[in-house]
């Protein structure tokens, strides 16, 4: 196992990290030493009180950087800020995603576009502008999340599935493309998780969806933070291209 400050001196974007997974995530890497940029586009508050506790509870730096990842630009930009303001990347995180889920009969086009620019296009735009300084300086760590909705589909949910399957196989043709660089790709897949878009469901789905969970229960968000952790430490770093279900088994 790394020591406690394995990524000491490593500079880490995590998106969607106001709350949820991301949140989670963000502290794991604060954990473990790393400088980590807080993105977000909404919820500026919550943003703020992620950096004040990283900055106050693992005496890293942290900033928070407002995006709107529909937005190309927005998205390529918010790498920029983040080597502006942590002196460089080391670590990707693509956690941000949104969800608007119907029969697919009843789909709207506007639907299916909202979830594919946030949840799989931003994701490659900020690959590509991360890779820049990642191949310059030969290391890098991105760590994509996909969703067990990627893996063997969801009813209702053609637009999210899509997404996530998408980021699958980004993940897999990026592995191939700078693993000579020192650079991994990876990704995760998250089942059923206690956030805040779970929490919002009704009890009668949460008990449906809790009875088809071999484990028995959901997830939680620290759990997958510790695989996206594992997946940017050192000694990972011969792991790439792989996809980490975090699902309890449900896609087992």
């Amino acid at each position: 196992m790394s020591d406690a400050r394995a990524l000491e001196g490593r500079r880490a974007l995590v998106t969607g990290a106001s709350r949820g997974i991301g949140k989670a995530t963000a502290i794991a890497l604060a954990r473990a030493g790393a400088s980590v940029a807080i993105g977000y586009s909404a919820h500026p508050d919550d943003a703020a009180a992620v950096v004040a506790a990283l900055q106050a509870d693992h005496k890293v730096s942290a900033v928070a950087l407002g995006a709107d990842l529909a937005d190309p630009r927005a998205a390529a930009r918010l790498v920029d800020q983040t080597v502006q303001a942590l002196g460089g990347l080391d670590i990707v995180v693509n956690n941000a995603g949104i969800a608007r889920d119907n029969l697919a009969m009843r789909l709207t086009d506007e639907d299916w576009d909202a979830v594919i620019a946030v949840d799989l296009t931003a994701a490659f735009h900020i690959c590509r502008a991360a890779l820049r300084p990642m191949l310059r300086q030969r290391f890098g760590r991105i760590v994509n999340v996909s969703s067990v909705s990627g893996v063997i589909g969801n009813a209702g949910q053609s637009n999210y599935s899509a997404a996530k399957a998408g980021l699958i196989g980004l993940t897999k043709s990026l592995a191939r493309e700078v693993a000579s660089r020192d650079i991994t790709v990876n990704a995760v897949a998250p089942g059923f998780i206690e956030t805040e878009m779970t929490t919002s469901l009704g009890d009668a789905v949460q008990r449906g969806a809790i009875a088809a969970i071999p484990k028995g229960r959901m997830g939680t968000a620290d759990e997958v933070a510790a695989a996206i952790a594992f997946l940017v430490l050192p000694e990972s770093g011969y792991i790439t291209g792989h996809v980490l279900h975090v699902d309890g088994g449900l896609a087992a």
